[in-house]
């Protein structure tokens, strides 16, 4: 078990547009947050403008305890946004801003050196739908120890997305996260069975050689399938505020619990409990209880 690991969320990182204010965000970045609020040595790789949001987010990141090193500036291209309507169940439909700072993320020997350091990395699809930004994942992850955690969140947004790129992000060792209104579609585009989701899982995992495969079910819990075993995990009864984020706190708790060697029900439990209290809270990145974020997650009770 590593004592206090590197993580690092690489690609979006933006302010969430709601009705009644913005909040900072992005699927990295929340993940980030996530793994530092359970203890890990948490890096956010992005990029913003030289604008008031691009120094807002910094401020923000330092404030919540995350190094602002790994966040470039953008001469020319804004801060990103993105904004976000939730229908009554509190979850999220996106309207994604194009082109953003983010989508110029630029490859350099400091990330080297990053990457060589990291024990776990998470990216998604949505960053990588410039060239340049995709360059550097990619960069990143190759420059990663062979041991290293890497962590595809796929993320289905708009139209930032292709069959290409979802192949190639399945590289082998790597663990694969989707929602269940994702994985039949990647199904389809991968030529994978759409009808089974168990069936799914393993044939991704064979096809890939993947160490992990999960579907996230919002409020009904997950799915965690390796090469052996499968557990499902009903979720948690938790008022939902918005689900913007509870994606990301879920992979987090994951990672958290994958680097520790953990079984998958401790995985999917941990995980689970992660991603309904975002839910309950506000935006991606909610302050942590004041009891103390373990005291909150101990108390969720399972559906």
């Amino acid at each position: 078990m590593i004592e206090t690991p590197t993580i690092v969320g690489i690609g979006e990182i933006l302010w969430d547009v709601f009705p009644a204010g913005r909040k900072l965000g992005g699927a990295p970045a929340n993940f980030a947050y996530g793994s530092h609020l359970l203890g890990s040595r948490a890096v956010v790789v992005s990029r913003v403008g030289n604008d008031d949001l691009g120094r807002e987010v910094r401020q923000v990141l330092l404030q919540k305890g995350i190094s602002d090193r790994f966040v470039q500036t953008d001469a020319a291209l804004p801060t990103g946004t993105v904004r976000v309507t939730l229908n009554a169940d509190g979850q999220p439909q996106f309207e994604i801003i194009k082109p953003v700072a983010w989508d110029s993320l630029e490859w350099s020997d400091e990330l080297n050196r990053l990457a060589l350091s990291a024990d776990a990395v998470c990216f998604g699809s949505l960053a990588q739908r410039s060239a340049r930004t995709q360059s550097t994942i990619v960069k990143f992850l190759r420059a990663t120890r062979p041991e290293a955690v890497r962590v595809f969140d796929v993320n289905l947004r708009q139209q930032f997305y292709s069959d290409a790129i979802i192949a190639e992000s399945m590289m082998p060792g790597s663990i694969v996260k989707l929602s269940d209104e994702e994985w039949p579609l990647v199904a389809s585009l991968l030529g994978l069975p759409a009808n089974d989701i168990r069936l799914f899982c393993r044939e991704a995992i064979h096809k890939f050689d993947l160490k992990l495969v999960c579907v996230t079910r919002g409020q009904h819990g997950s799915v965690l399938v390796d090469s052996t075993e499968l557990n499902e995990h009903p979720g948690f009864r938790v008022q939902v505020k918005d689900a913007v984020g509870a994606g990301d706190a879920f992979t987090a708790g994951l990672v958290h619990e994958f680097l520790r060697g953990s079984a998958l029900a401790m995985m999917n439990d941990t995980a689970n409990r992660m991603g309904a209290w975002v839910a309950s809270s506000e935006g991606g990145m909610p302050e942590p209880p004041a009891e103390g974020l373990r005291s909150a997650l101990a108390r969720l009770e399972s559906i």
